[in-house]
């Protein structure tokens, strides 16, 4: 038996090691994803371009973020969208209209619905969560995309409630930020894809500058997110972290 248990050891020990370095590499890349994409403050103005089946609807906004819990959104363009508000608290939604003066709040199955048109729903809004806190990683290929080195990396949920089970990444190899996404549902279903481009070097972060989403289940070519201006870690009034702000 102890033969057995040796020869058992011998053939299997290289395998679990190698696993375990794998895991453990997989683990540092989206440590390192989650430096370049988070920080204690983000103030982001954006543009978010919906592409309709005849035209299009460009949409401006301001954001401010502190860590993974807060963020303030105010809309600043076109006219018929102006002054709409949405103010995330922990796991809580709220939005404002200005057309109506009221406040809603949003959970469950209404955070699944498309915000202004878009392929992107509140849902994906609130999930602000670093990659290395919430999912198992392991890289499972590593090739070209578009021209640049990347692993491919396969990201398994390890907490309940996320909007996506499963993340498929190709993460560039020299500046450590995903060009693609694919997003699963605990089924298995493929439910959106994302492309990042544009990305630049801002205080000593890569950052994409541009995003893409596309719901699978829609047609078109999906929703552009343009970065227009971004600053990280700059001071934001706690005020705007209040629900008296939606209001004002």
């Amino acid at each position: 038996m102890k033969t057995i248990i040796a020869l058992f050891l011998s053939i299997q020990l290289p395998f679990l090691l190698t696993a375990q370095v794998s895991d453990l590499k997989a683990l540092k890349i989206i440590e390192e994803i989650d430096k370049n994409m988070f920080s204690k403050t983000q103030i982001v103005t954006s543009e978010m371009i919906v592409y309709g089946k005849r035209k299009k609807r460009i949409i401006r906004s301001r954001s401010y973020s502190m860590g993974k819990e807060n963020n303030f959104t105010e809309y600043l363009f076109p006219e018929r969208e102006k002054g709409t508000k949405m103010l995330k608290l922990n796991e809580r939604l709220w939005i404002y209209s200005p057309t109506t003066d009221r406040t809603i709040q949003l959970s469950g199955h209404l955070l699944r619905q498309s915000v202004m048109g878009s392929d992107l729903s509140y849902e994906d809004m609130m999930e602000e969560k670093r990659l290395s806190e919430v999912y198992v990683a392991k890289i499972i290929q590593e090739e070209n995309y578009n021209e640049s080195p990347v692993w491919v990396m396969e990201l398994v949920s390890k907490v309940e409630g996320l909007a996506y089970h499963k993340r498929v990444l190709w993460v560039d190899k020299n500046k450590f930020v995903p060009l693609k996404e694919n997003l699963y549902a605990k089924s298995g279903t493929l439910l959106k894809t994302t492309t990042f481009s544009d990305i630049r070097k801002i205080n000593k972060r890569w950052f994409p500058m541009k995003m893409n989403y596309k719901d699978v289940l829609k047609d078109g070519k999906g929703t552009d997110f343009i970065i227009l201006d971004v600053s990280f870690n700059s001071k934001i009034p706690e005020g705007y972290f209040s629900k008296n702000i939606l209001k004002k």
